[in-house]
């Protein structure tokens, strides 16, 4: 590989409001020190956070990209030709790592294809504190992004999930869109058998933080507000 190429810098980020270096290594502020071409998902919060973790940068030397659903694929080459010109790259995860359940895998894809080394630095993963402090196989585990917002289907989803979880006794780990989560926890108890061990680990690394693993039966009896608080559920039957 050539010393000229650039690299690409896998950078996470926070998963809430707090001060970056609270849950961050200072080894992310050296790099973002000295890196001025980045590839975000929102520009206006990528700004935020690089003011942030480096007060004294210049924000007009900024070149930004963004990597988003409503980029075209074909443009995804283009994002790296600062790399070919010698110039390292951030990828700027809007909540955590990057590339994990983030669009930025299909740079990374990219940037492999060209012969780009790629850099992945230290940072908070939801879905990893999730399934460190849940108390489920953290050995054999699976996950599984959104549910299907159709009822019906999602039904389905679930009682798949739980069948999985049983025969492979591994944990299965999913998402849900914070303004449904109160919902998603009803179906749960609603679903699975009594005996199935959930997890919700809510608002992570935040003061509000809450993570609590019992049984469907447990849930039922149990009152909590998830509604517009990011949250990862995990579920495991033994």
């Amino acid at each position: 590989m050539q010393d000229s190429i650039g690299k690409l810098y896998l950078i996470p980020t926070r998963l809430g409001d707090n001060p970056p270096l609270e849950v961050l290594p200072i080894s992310i502020k050296k790099i973002i020190e000295r890196i001025d071409h980045y590839i975000v998902e929102n520009e206006k919060t990528a700004r935020r956070f690089i003011k942030r973790v480096t007060p004294n940068k210049s924000q007009p030397s900024l070149k930004i990209k963004l990597l988003n659903k409503y980029t075209d694929s074909s443009e995804l080459y283009t994002f790296l030709e600062d790399c070919k010109q010698g110039k390292d790259v951030g990828l700027l995860s809007e909540a955590g790592c990057p590339a994990i359940a983030d669009p930025g895998s299909d740079i990374v894809d990219i940037a492999h294809k060209e012969g780009i080394r790629v850099i992945p630095l230290v940072g908070p993963s939801s879905l990893l504190l999730a399934l460190m402090a849940s108390g489920m196989n953290g050995q054999g585990f699976t996950f599984n992004g959104y549910l299907p917002i159709d009822n019906t289907e999602r039904k389905r989803k679930i009682k798949q999930l739980e069948k999985q979880s049983f025969d492979l006794q591994h944990a299965q780990i999913f998402i849900e869109t914070p303004y449904r989560n109160n919902k998603m926890l009803d179906e749960l108890s609603k679903h699975l058998h009594p005996s199935t061990r959930v997890c919700v680990a809510c608002d992570l690394t935040l003061p509000t933080e809450y993570i609590n693993t019992q049984t469907v039966s447990d849930w039922q009896k149990t009152k909590v507000d998830l509604h517009k608080r990011p949250t990862i559920f995990i579920i495991q039957k033994d």
